[in-house]
């Protein structure tokens, strides 16, 4: 019987041209960092819960400090024992090397724009006369750190085209700061308008109305609960201290808030939501003085945004008796639904977003995850649906009402994003910049298939590899998900996603219910007390590739961020045998305390809540981090998270990783990856580069895999 193993052992080793794991010893299980534990327990409804690492969520404290340094020294010790990490890079750092342009948008005679060389840690804003004039730095974000970790975003334009609003952030934390700039000098104004989260700038007469909060407590800025949001008017050259309050509910702390102005600015617009879904919109008619906000479409069990006045009315944007969202027009003086008119009536696919430019209705639809474009008149008569180059994703189409020339960008998973030109009058399409990525997309194809969730509902899922691909089961696959928010995954071109596919490797994205690709209900069907359709779906998805012998368990990585970070956790609590190696990335780990922390009480539409007792039960059965076992042998995780993350505070991240380390049965890795001077997501390409790097060269080893670069 040995010899009959060795043998098998052997061949394994022999045909396996990439492998090597299977051939070395089994490596010793890692010394974690200790991590002491509380005595804190919790009472939910007569539920006694544990919370033994409550001491993580304090990031300021120096003992947690300590702990995030001495996690860290484990991680990349056994991240630099990975021999073709730095090979890896190498191909990341040459293939990221590519220009990178934004669409251009107008602003008066100027058109603006961003580019990135190719390795500049943030994309440069540029702007030129006409599209035929030479382009001339405008600002550059690189030039205002050293790291290059501040982030610049145009929010925009005065009616008189002089100034534009911009927003500034550090390290990757939601916080911005507002700045404003003159077009003309390209100069910054005195004007600073500090402590502002997912704030526009909504320009009127010689100022803008913003969205801001109250100081937060020194010490508490990157995880106090954000509370009172609030409007204002900021007129240029005054402190802030000056600014008016236009409007605040005191009685509703826990709300969002944010001003819209009609492009001849007419019209002020309050968008007001109780969390990431559902709205309440306000209009008020700036022509008139002292006019007051008055209702325009009740809240909150709802989405409806405003899109554009026309002849004194509004065209809104609503699902409201449409799942599959619809255009209607509503009088501001008669705004009761009845007196609604519809101008684009629902559809079978989703209409995922409706916008105006060029004195045209654009309307952009859903079909299995694929995007088709029609272009209507503003009554909503059809004039032609907008011919795409592929089978993929589309946006864009915005601008002014005089605009005759209007731009989109185009990607699929092997169309590298491509930015087109486009006539509303006559329909014509023509590529502006094509992406010079070293990329053969010509290699590589896309599937989309449909597998049978846990209760026989049907599931898309898109798969990405080379050409010739064998069925064998011992492909390494990255199954990617999000599945929640009413957020679509769409097909989109990552260069990430090369090193994967060159080395053999099977992309695989799953439109899970939660997200929008079908409207609505299929939203619904994995929010709240039905998020554990997610995760079936998930599971099903990781099967499907498995039984259809696209990969193996152990070849099989599965990976999302912060929503897709919670799913990630829960599936690989629940199905820990399923997968080889796991990503959950600053993820929402622990369901029963999200809502105390920064903005994580809006996600209670989504979720529910631990303070009710009707939505406690189900929130602490699929919890990542109250749903893991000691004595159960996981895969092996690499969890992400950075210590400027204010959106999803690293307290998940910590103590999700604690007490994995704690109950993990075997030796497969459990290391947590701590990025600094970083939020919810990469705050620079640099940092971007060496996070991806870490990911792949994590997911190959423990798979065994070599990739083959020299």
């Amino acid at each position: 019987m040995k010899k009959a193993m060795l043998m098998i052992m052997l061949s394994v080793c022999v045909l396996g041209v990439l492998a090597f794991a299977a051939c070395r010893k089994e490596e010793a299980r890692l010394a974690y960092p200790s991590t002491k534990t509380v005595d804190q327990i919790d009472d939910y409804f007569g539920t006694k819960v544990a919370d033994p690492y409550r001491w993580l969520e304090d990031d300021n404290a120096e003992e947690v400090k300590a702990w995030v340094q001495a996690q860290n020294a484990v991680t990349f010790g056994y991240l630099e024992k990975i021999p073709f990490r730095p090979k890896i890079k190498a191909r990341l750092t040459e293939i990221f090397n590519y220009p990178r342009y934004s669409s251009p948008f107008r602003v008066g005679e100027y058109y603006f724009f961003t580019k990135n060389d190719g390795l500049q840690n943030q994309s440069v804003y540029y702007f030129q006369k006409g599209l035929d004039g030479a382009p001339e730095v405008f600002l550059d974000p690189n030039a205002l750190s050293p790291d290059g970790t501040v982030r610049v975003g145009i929010l925009g334009a005065s009616l008189d085209d002089k100034h534009l609003a911009i927003s500034r952030g550090e390290a990757g934390s939601d916080w911005s700061e507002i700045r404003v700039m003159d077009i003309a000098t390209r100069q910054e104004l005195p004007d600073r308008i500090l402590w502002n989260k997912f704030s526009g700038a909504a320009w009127h007469g010689d100022g803008f109305y913003y969205s801001g909060y109250d100081k937060p407590a020194p010490g508490q800025e990157l995880k106090a609960k954000n509370e009172f949001q609030k409007v204002f008017y900021h007129k240029l050259g005054d402190p802030q201290e000056k600014d008016v309050l236009v409007w605040e509910d005191k009685a509703h702390p826990l709300r969002y808030v944010n001003a819209g102005t009609t492009e001849d600015e007419k019209w002020l617009f309050l968008i007001l939501s109780e969390g990431t879904s559902g709205s309440e919109v306000w209009v008020r008619d700036l022509a008139r003085k002292d006019a007051p906000l008055t209702l325009l479409v009740k809240g909150f069990e709802f989405d409806s945004f405003p899109v554009e006045t026309v002849d004194g009315r509004v065209l809104v944007y609503t699902n409201e008796d449409a799942p599959n969202f619809r255009v209607v027009s509503v009088d501001p003086a008669s705004p009761a639904k009845e007196n609604w008119l519809t101008v684009i009536p629902e559809k079978p696919e989703v209409l995922s977003g409706a916008g105006t430019a060029g004195g045209y209705l654009f309307c952009n639809y859903l079909k299995d995850a694929n995007t088709k474009i029609f272009q209507h008149k503003l009554d909503g008569a059809l004039v032609r649906e907008i011919e795409l180059p592929a089978l993929g994703t589309a946006g864009g189409f915005g601008g002014k009402r005089d605009e005759k020339v209007l731009f989109y960008g185009f990607t699929s998973f092997t169309y590298p994003p491509t930015i087109y030109k486009f006539d509303p009058a006559s329909g014509a399409s023509e590529v502006f910049r094509r992406s010079e990525v070293k990329f053969d997309p010509s290699a590589y194809e896309t599937k989309q298939v449909f597998y049978a969730g846990k209760d026989g509902t049907k599931v898309p899922m898109f798969l990405v590899y080379k050409k010739g691909l064998k069925l064998d089961g011992r492909n390494p696959a990255f199954l990617y998900a999000y599945g929640g928010f009413n957020i679509s995954l769409t097909p989109s071109f990552s260069v990430s996603n090369i090193i994967l596919l060159e080395n053999g490797g099977i992309y695989a994205m799953a439109n899970l219910r939660g997200g929008g690709e079908y409207g609505e209900a299929w939203h619904k069907a994995g929010m709240l007390d039905k998020k554990q359709n997610v995760f079936d779906d998930f599971i099903a998805a990781a099967e499907y590739l498995v039984r259809e012998k696209y990969t193996s368990r152990d070849r099989l990585a599965i990976a999302g961020g912060s929503n897709g970070g919670l799913l990630v956790g829960a599936v690989m609590a629940q199905r820990p045998e399923l997968f080889g190696v796991a990503f959950p990335a600053v993820g929402v780990m622990d369901m029963l305390r999200f809502h105390k922390f920064t903005v994580g009480w809006g996600w209670s539409v989504e979720y529910g809540s631990s303070d009710s007792e009707k939505q406690f039960p189900y929130l602490y059965a699929y919890s990542p981090l109250h749903n893991l076992k000691p004595g159960v042998c996981y895969p092996a995780t690499m969890v992400t998270t950075a210590d400027h993350d204010d959106r999803v505070v690293p307290a998940h991240s910590f103590k999700f990783a604690a007490t994995l380390q704690a109950d993990q049965a075997c030796a497969k890795p459990v290391v947590i990856r701590i990025e600094t001077r970083s939020g919810h997501g990469s705050s620079n390409l640099s940092k971007a580069i060496e996070d991806l790097t870490d990911q792949w060269s994590f997911m190959f080893y423990n798979m065994g895999i070599t990739p083959g670069y020299k």
